[in-house]
């Protein structure tokens, strides 16, 4: 007598499983390792983009408190260890030397013939990067690590400081390759 009962065996059940398992592994491990890239990718380009507001700003010859103060530029400094996640700030170059001075009150509304009392700080933002991305390296870069680009109306005049004719900020995990923006004396923002 023939037997009518049709079904898996065990080991062919367990065998299956096995491969559905190592398969969603790997596809989970690339998911992971993507998604760390594309956050990657975006602050790199929210980067660039803070420099291009920045220039924009500038050649646009904007007013900040009813009044053009000078450029306007962004200021960058390496992540510390003990921090999670990278930030620079976009500024307003009140007293025209081409850095951030911090929170002092430099900027004065000065409207018509006089000043008035009210001060702000030279800080317009802070941008933070996405989570567990930090900025690693400047050049050139200053004792402090800091490292800031001005763009001066009206052509806009680029300024680097530390001077140098081109500068490189590179974005990273903590782990992996970077990205790294680079910026020349000409207003060429690139991201490689």
């Amino acid at each position: 007598m023939r037997d009518n009962n049709k079904g898996f065996t065990l080991l062919e059940v367990s065998a299956v499983i096995v491969i559905i398992a190592l398969l969603s592994t790997i596809f989970i491990a690339g998911y992971r390792e993507g998604e760390k890239q594309f956050a990657l990718k975006r602050s790199a380009h929210q980067l660039a983009q803070s420099l291009r507001k920045a220039q924009g700003m500038a050649l646009s010859s904007q007013e900040y408190m009813g009044k053009f103060q000078g450029g306007y530029g962004i200021c960058f400094q390496i992540t510390p260890l003990s921090e999670e996640t990278g930030k620079y700030t976009l500024f307003v170059d009140c007293d025209n030397d081409n850095e951030f001075d911090g929170s002092y009150l430099v900027c004065k509304n000065c409207l018509g013939t006089g000043c008035i009392s009210n001060s702000a700080s030279e800080k317009i933002e802070d941008f933070i990067l996405e989570k567990r991305i930090k900025i690693t390296n400047l050049i050139p870069s200053s004792l402090e690590d800091t490292l800031c680009i001005t763009f001066t109306p009206p052509n806009p005049k680029v300024t680097i400081l530390p001077e140098a004719s081109s500068a490189s900020i590179t974005l990273n995990f903590k782990e992996g390759p970077g990205k790294t923006i680079y910026v020349n004396k000409s207003g060429l923002i690139e991201i490689e």
